[in-house]
């Protein structure tokens, strides 16, 4: 059975970030110990309620993807056994499926997001004014069309209880600067080509995707955090895609879908959750896992 962990708890340890799903505790100067929870976030609210064994499986399928992705971009991923790096007396049970052990990195103060399908913000800014993050786009796309080419559409990464906006590449060089920003979204559609094609043959699309990025002291580009998992990405099963519609998908977006039914004006804090939709968004994580990686939740 799943574990269920809303929050960690982990002695000293030096916890340095709660984030809106993740945990992260400094081991020394160099290294991290990444606790994915079983939180869930939407609208970049954390909800009230945990859905069990989700950490788990996107630990897992993050593991996936950093692994069929090293020969394109280094990850965070140092190899180091989790158990070796938790206090005395905790279980370990309860944290090695969710928890990686990372190189400390300097994070890339940017969401760099891949699109291969228009919806979601991207649908809506395209309605309001044809574009998307200063990318022009041709006339007459429809909701949930395949892009002409995947387009890199960076937005700005928020606080927790905020909201991220999406800018353009411009402000992604003011930001970070221009070589940087150039690797950044090279990496970024290199990666999301790989993926979606890999998940095409599975018969999982990936709509869109958003990696998070970090740097070491030699100025090296990474690929951190999560990747390609049900909470960064837009999974929909191929057989169901239809143009002109929001299709159905493996990921968070289920829960998404209920919450725009309630009258919630989307600001902390969250509404609690039915259990049919707790139960239904941990069996849509788990299908992606086994679809994409071949893991089956136990």
């Amino acid at each position: 059975m799943p574990t269920v962990l809303s929050e960690s708890n982990l002695p000293g340890l030096d916890l340095i970030h709660r984030g809106k799903v993740r945990d992260v505790y400094a081991l020394g100067l160099d290294e991290l110990l990444m606790v994915a929870t079983d939180r869930l976030s939407a609208f970049d609210v954390v909800l009230p309620d945990p859905i069990p064994g989700k950490g788990e499986m996107l630990c897992q399928i993050s593991n996936f993807w950093f692994a069929q992705t090293a020969h394109l971009i280094p990850n965070h991923l140092t190899g180091k056994r989790v158990a070796d790096a938790l206090p005395p007396g905790v279980d370990p049970a309860l944290y090695e499926r969710r928890s990686v052990v990372t190189k400390r990195l300097k994070p890339v103060p940017v969401e760099a997001i891949a699109r291969g399908y228009l919806i979601g913000s991207g649908w809506k800014d395209y309605q309001a004014t044809g574009s998307l993050c200063g990318i022009q786009l041709p006339a007459g796309l429809r909701q949930a069309e395949r892009l002409p080419e995947p387009i890199f559409t960076p937005s700005t990464k928020a606080a927790v209880g905020a909201h991220d906006e999406n800018i353009g590449f411009d402000q992604v060089v003011a930001t970070i600067g221009a070589d940087l920003a150039e690797q950044v979204r090279s990496a970024t559609l290199a990666i999301y080509g790989f993926a979606a094609r890999y998940a095409a043959d599975r018969g999982i699309l990936i709509a869109d995707t958003k990696f998070e990025f970090g740097t070491d002291s030699a100025g090296t580009l990474y690929v951190m955090d999560e990747m390609l998992t049900p909470d960064s990405s837009r999974f929909w099963p191929a057989s169901d895609y239809r143009v002109g519609i929001s299709p159905p998908s493996y990921d968070k977006q289920f829960v998404r879908d209920y919450l725009e039914t309630l009258r919630w004006n989307k600001t902390a804090p969250g509404p609690m959750l039915p259990r049919a939709v707790i139960e239904g968004t941990a069996a849509k994580y788990a299908e992606a896992l086994q679809k994409l990686a071949g893991i089956v939740v136990d």
